[in-house]
């Protein structure tokens, strides 16, 4: 199995942006302590609060993904506007296999969820057809089918 990361910072990446900190922390040091043995690419798009991804930031995503050799994506994003990425990639049918998936707990942090969601995710992503889906709280969501609950901080279907 071949995978194609595509980073775009936020909180999985350690990128608190509201205390301005940065304590950056890459899929590589979560793969090496979990002993990874698939063949994967990282690469990032940009990095940003995913408050401030634009339709031109998500037009650069689709871009990339339509150019992957790789089948199977995963795009590690804010948890903010998540849905917003998935709804527009989603309406592209490109044909992939695509994951979106970030964290509520900064990466860089002891206690984060980052590993979990980005196993989970990974795990997920060999089992699905191709389409768009987001990895959050143990569960995958179609992009479709999917929205933020603020109140109890979890994804959940529309």
């Amino acid at each position: 199995m071949k995978i194609r990361f595509l980073t775009t910072g936020g909180t999985i990446a350690g990128l608190d942006y509201e205390l301005k900190k940065k304590t950056q922390i890459s899929i590589e040091d979560f793969f090496r302590s979990a002993n990874v043995s698939f063949f994967y690419k990282i690469e990032s798009a940009f990095e940003k609060d995913s408050r401030f991804i634009s339709d031109a930031d998500r037009d650069l995503l689709v871009d990339r993904i339509g150019l992957a050799d790789e089948n199977k994506i995963i795009v590690t994003h804010g948890t903010l506007t998540m849905v917003d990425t998935a709804k527009y990639i989603g309406k592209f049918n490109l044909k992939k296999t695509i994951v979106i998936v970030g964290s509520f707990v900064l990466g860089s942090s002891k206690d984060t969820d980052a590993p979990f969601n980005l196993g989970y995710a990974i795990c997920s992503l060999q089992f699905l057809k191709p389409d768009v889906y987001v990895a959050m709280n143990g569960c995958i969501f179609h992009w479709n089918n999917v929205t933020k609950n603020l109140v109890t901080n979890k994804f959940e279907q529309l």
